[in-house]
């Protein structure tokens, strides 16, 4: 039965919200962030207009979450505040650019999960294994 309690696994808090930061934010910026920064010409044409300020500025706005933010999150630099920036791009694709659906075509499912790991960053902030967490703000 003690195997059913998994305490063979070492507890830590702070590499699990390293592995955390580090794949869900590379993944952000590789599958997401990039491919708008490279090909920002085709995007914007059929990008959102969610604020009225301009296809081009949206999709600015969505690049600076989905690439500068995850990059601050990967490296665990002003973490809080980046996984409140991503948190708020994904927010706005979940709930306007996908109507809340998360199933479906066109689901906003992975926008969804993307809130939720941006919340748990938030709340439980970057981990000791961070530049954070090195200059004590973890």
């Amino acid at each position: 039965m003690k195997f059913l309690q998994f305490k063979f696994i070492p507890q830590s808090t702070d590499c699990a919200l390293l592995l955390l930061r580090v794949v869900a934010g590379l993944a952000m910026l590789i599958l997401h962030g990039w491919p708008k920064v490279a090909n920002f010409g085709d995007y914007s044409e059929k990008f959102m207009n969610f604020l009225g300020l301009g296809q081009s500025i949206s999709l600015g706005l969505a690049i600076f979450g989905e690439l500068v933010c995850a990059a601050l999150i990967v490296i665990g630099l002003l973490t809080r505040f980046a996984a409140l920036g991503l948190g708020i791009t994904m927010g706005v694709a979940f709930f306007m650019a996908h109507g809340g659906q998360l199933s479906g075509p066109g689901s906003g499912e992975m926008a969804m999960l993307y809130l939720l790991i941006c919340a748990v960053i938030f709340m439980a902030g970057p981990g000791k294994v961070s530049l954070d967490g090195k200059r004590g703000g973890a």
